[in-house]
Formats: structure tokens, sequence, C-alpha cells
């Protein structure tokens, strides 16, 4: 059977983040999400398939060929034309069974088991509170697929389409069949559509684990959230901890890593390796230090993720952020996360402002950014890749890359 991943997109609601790296590679824990995608299916698949399209060559290097012994290989979707067109891209390669799983959705393995266990055709689908905002799945009475319906307003199910699913090949021949949407695309729920009107079976894999959508930056500080709290209790310490650091609940230091003398680490914390921490840091909440990052003297960290290579000097805090690779922050340069009259932080995503459920938000850095000494970014901010501040400057819009 083979693994099917789709990681085409060109990720624009994630920005600045994917301003210069595709969605797929960004950093959950100590994996990005495509390795976490693949590591749920590896029991479950012989082969991988990855559909790549923007900065699809960097995809192609980060993997390799293979991945923990399973073959990988690569199909390209020129064009975002949906998802039926991704998965009709893999044709000349698939010839047998396959699972289709997204490159920026985090589930837990016994999604792809489900699937792989129904037999395809199969769709997976999961119980949620309110299903209008998802594709609503019905059900026949022996329990297969009796329809799909998107957004209703009054939902037939609490069934959500989780977007994952097992075909066999003759899928293909109902691909080539699937009419375009009028948001000008191939949809997959249209070709399942086709398989059912030709009276098809279709299973559904029941599923009641994770599932998150990571396609906004605050639904990445939801995934490395989760992705901590998988860490075992207790510290596991491969890398170099001087006398005098504090390490509390599940800590990791990683081979190549250093936690200096005063340094304090309430977990549940990953310092990756090649990163320097301390002294006198303070290191807190679901907090991942990346490879080769630097926190410095006087520094507060708290429920962020610092990718690798970036730099937060002295005497500075940062709460509830992710800071892109390579970033450096200046001494004194603070985050602000939380909004004094106490309502959700929001954040612009694609030219609109999006209430992002959490009371506390507070900045998203792209790659290379810099800032001058004594910044103040606001809560919620975006900071685009290679954008600079001056000193002691207030940042409260967006500051785009060009």
């Amino acid at each position: 059977m083979y693994g099917v991943v789709l990681a085409a997109g060109r990720g624009t609601r994630m920005r600045p983040l994917t301003d210069r790296r595709p969605k797929p590679l960004l950093p959950v824990g100590d994996r990005s999400l495509l390795e976490r995608v693949f590591d749920t299916a590896r029991d479950v698949v012989d082969e991988f398939v990855v559909v790549t399209g923007y900065q699809g060559d960097a995809v192609r290097e980060a993997i390799g060929d293979s991945y923990r012994d399973r073959p990988v290989h690569y199909v390209e979707q020129a064009e975002t034309l949906g998802t039926a067109h991704a998965i009709e891209q893999t044709e000349p390669v698939v010839d047998d069974d396959f699972l289709v799983l997204n490159g920026d959705v985090v589930v837990d393995a016994s999604l792809p088991r489900a699937l792989a266990e129904a037999g395809a055709p199969a769709i997976a689908a999961t119980e949620v509170e309110d299903p209008r905002a998802y594709g609503v799945i019905s059900t026949a009475e022996d329990g297969s697929l009796a329809g799909i319906v998107e957004k209703p307003a009054d939902p037939p199910t609490n069934l959500a389409n989780v977007g994952c699913y097992a075909f066999e090949p003759e899928v293909f021949e109902y691909i080539d069949r699937t009419p375009e949407s009028e948001r000008g695309e191939y949809e997959i729920t249209a070709t399942i559509d086709r398989l059912l009107g030709d009276g098809r079976r279709i299973d559904v894999a029941r599923y009641d684990g994770a599932w998150l959508d990571v396609g906004r930056p605050w639904e990445l500080l939801k995934a490395n959230e989760l992705a901590l709290d998988a860490l075992d209790d207790g510290t596991e310490v491969s890398g170099t901890v001087e006398e005098g650091v504090h390490l509390h609940g599940p800590v990791v230091v990683e081979e190549g890593a250093r936690v200096r003398s005063g340094a304090y680490v309430e977990g549940p914390a990953l310092i990756c390796e090649g990163a320097d921490v301390g002294p006198n840091a303070y290191i807190r909440g679901s907090t991942v230090v990346g490879p080769d990052a630097h926190v410095g003297h006087s520094v507060e960290i708290k429920n962020s993720v610092l990718m690798a290579d970036a730099s937060v000097g002295h005497l500075s805090y940062v709460g509830d952020s992710v800071l892109g690779r390579d970033v450096n922050f200046g001494a004194g340069t603070n985050v602000a996360n939380l909004r004094h009259d106490g309502e959700n932080v929001r954040m612009t995503v694609k030219g609109e402002r999006t209430d992002t459920g959490r009371r506390k938000l507070g900045a998203v850095v792209g790659d290379g950014a810099k800032t001058g000494i004594n910044t103040s970014l606001n809560a919620g901010v975006k900071l685009g890749a290679g954008e600079t501040t001056g000193l002691a400057e207030a940042v409260t819009r967006d500051r785009p890359s060009e």
C-alpha cells in the first residue's frame, strides 16, 4: 500500500513563516509536519508518494529518497487545482491501493490504521460539536458512506470529513471524469460522489484522535503544544547541563545542546541539538528552542517556538510567539501577548482580521528578521521575513516582507 501525502500548497495563511519555506517543513516539536505525517502512516504503508508544488526542491532535499526505510517518491502539482487534481498527479507511480493524507494536518497513527483496516475505498470521519464548518458525512444503515454535504446550515450528522481517504487505482478513472467546481478546482469529494453514483460502497473509518489543520500561525503553536504534551514525564538529558540549572517537569536537552548555570526550565520543553540557553534564562510552557538557537542572559521564553539559528540574546521577553529561522532579537526586545481588554488576540490573515481564539498570543516573525534594541512588538503582530526594526521602535501593525 502507498501513502500519498499532499504537500503542494503555497501556505499563504501561514505567512510570514512560509515566505522562505514550504509549510509541510515547518517544525512541530523535534520533526517537521511532513515527517510527523510519515510517522503516523509508516506501519501501514510500504512506500510514500509526496505531491509537491511550492518550493518542492526544499521538500526533496529535506526528506530525500527514503524515510525510516520506506521509499519516498515525488510528483509535482504545477498548479494547485484541487485535491482530485493533486491525487491525479500520482497515477504514473501508484499501481496499488493507497492512502491519501495531508502534509499539514496533525493526526495520530490510529487514523491511517483505521483507513487501512477499512479497505479501499474508504473515508475518515470524526465527530465534532458543530459540524457546520465542515464537510458533513451521512451514513447508510450498514455504516457505509451515503453522502457528503459541504458546510450545511442544518447538518444531517455530527460526522466531519477529516480529508483523508483510502482508494484503489481505479479512482483515477473517476478523477478523469470529475468536473471543475465553481471555485475552479477539481475536488475529490466530487469524485467520491461519482463513485457513489455508480453504486460503489465506500466505508467510513471512524477516528476519535487529535485532528488539527495547521493552516495559520497560532495553529503551529497549538501543534507544538500537542507534541510536547506527549513527552515522557521527567527529564531526558543528552547534552550539557551545567551546575546551578533547575529542570522541572518534562524537559528534553538533546545531544550537543548546552544549558548554562542559573537557567530555570519548566517543561514541557525541548532544547534541540546545538542550542545554547543561559546563563540565567527562564524557559517555561510548551517551548521549543530549535537547533543551534540561542537564548541568552536574563531572557524569558514562554510557550514559544524558536526555529533553527534564532537568537534572543539578552534582557528580552518572548511569549506565545513563533520566531523563524535566523531571527535575531536585539537586547531588550519585548513581546506583548495579552490584550488589556481581555478579548482574544486578533491577527490579520490574507488581509482579514481574524479572531485567533487565544487570549494569549504574541508575535510571528519570519526568517531572517532582526529587531533593534528595546523594540516592542504588540500582541498579534507579524514581522515579515528579512524585515528589521529600529532602535526602541514600537511595532503595532504588521510589517510584511517585500
